[in-house]
């Protein structure tokens, strides 16, 4: 099987090859997006290469990776460039079969040039070209201290009421001019007054205002795309939406919402407290004159059977 298209398979890479007269040495050109991982394909032959030496370059005098004997950059030798520190490796589990491609992680826009794998013992002598694009993406590139590059945008709520925020993005010191813009959570656009612009030695400060009638996550975003550098602030807006008749309160502190609710309770259980307390009254009085009421028929029926005996009391 062929390493190449192998390669380009399982990496979604786009390779080709191309060689100037027909009969020169093929060079194989691979691209991949930045931050991918890019397999450089080298072999010799099929057989054991364990006890060979292979060594790559980048540009002609860039160390990438030198495998000698089982000894390499990533075990017990020196030399690597910086550039390519612990993100260079080989396949020890294919060297029995003369594979001797690397693999570049994570890779970097400067990573794009000329690369060779060189058999130098080997007669006669063998050497792989690859010519590796690495494709820049928009991304955040604060940390690579790019001249210009925008820093994160000021974002703030100027007004709020009820059903709307106005918002406001401020961008400070960015060159080239970049583009700015308003999105939602979902990443559409939001309509937005138009930008005020000031521009003082080729550096550029932006302000960027919108309204917003919705509740939702509202971020801004400036984009430089002459140096692939995108970076944003996000804030949190809520709108109290009435659409469906029913009462909303706006605006009403939450203490005072508990408080009214406390009070409620509190109102209730002393209103019911006076309520038993009136009952338990009444019952007294009525079970008291009740008992009198008994008393006084059991006098008036004792008096009259001694006057029927004879007895004046």
């Amino acid at each position: 099987m062929e390493i190449l298209p192998l390669v380009c398979v399982f990496l979604l890479t786009r390779c080709g090859t191309t060689s100037a007269d027909g009969t020169g040495p093929v060079v194989i050109k691979m691209v991949v997006n930045e931050g991918n991982d890019a397999i450089l394909p080298c072999s010799l032959d099929t057989r054991s290469i364990k006890q060979e030496l292979f060594d790559w370059k980048k540009d002609g005098d860039k160390e990438v990776f030198m495998y000698d004997k089982g000894s390499h950059y990533n075990k017990d030798r020196t030399g690597q460039d910086e550039q390519f520190k612990g993100r260079v490796f080989h396949f020890p589990e294919h060297l029995e079969s003369g594979n001797a491609s690397i693999v570049i992680r994570h890779t970097k826009v400067t990573d794009s040039g000329n690369y060779t794998c060189d058999f130098p013992f080997h007669l006669p002598n063998r050497r792989s070209h690859i010519v590796l694009v690495v494709d820049p993406i928009l991304k955040d590139r604060s940390d690579e201290n790019i001249p210009g590059a925008t820093p994160k945008p000021n974002v703030a709520i100027l007004d709020e009421t009820k059903d709307r925020a106005l918002l406001q993005c401020e961008v400070h010191g960015a060159s080239p001019k970049p583009h700015v813009q308003w999105q939602n959570r979902a990443g559409n656009i939001v309509p937005a007054e138009e930008p005020q612009v000031s521009e003082r030695g080729g550096s550029y400060d932006i302000v960027l205002n919108t309204t917003v009638t919705k509740t939702d996550h509202y971020r801004c975003v400036s984009t430089q795309d002459e140096i692939n550098h995108q970076i944003y602030s996000e804030t949190f807006v809520h709108i109290s939406e009435n659409h469906t008749g029913r009462m909303v309160a706006v605006g009403v502190p939450v203490g005072v919402v508990v408080g009214a609710v406390v009070g409620a309770v509190v109102l209730s259980l002393f209103v019911g407290a006076v309520v038993l307390f009136v009952l338990k009254k009444n019952r007294h009085i009525i079970l008291q004159r009740n008992k009198n009421q008994t008393v006084t028929r059991r006098v008036s029926s004792e008096g009259s059977a001694l006057q029927t005996h004879g007895y004046d009391p």
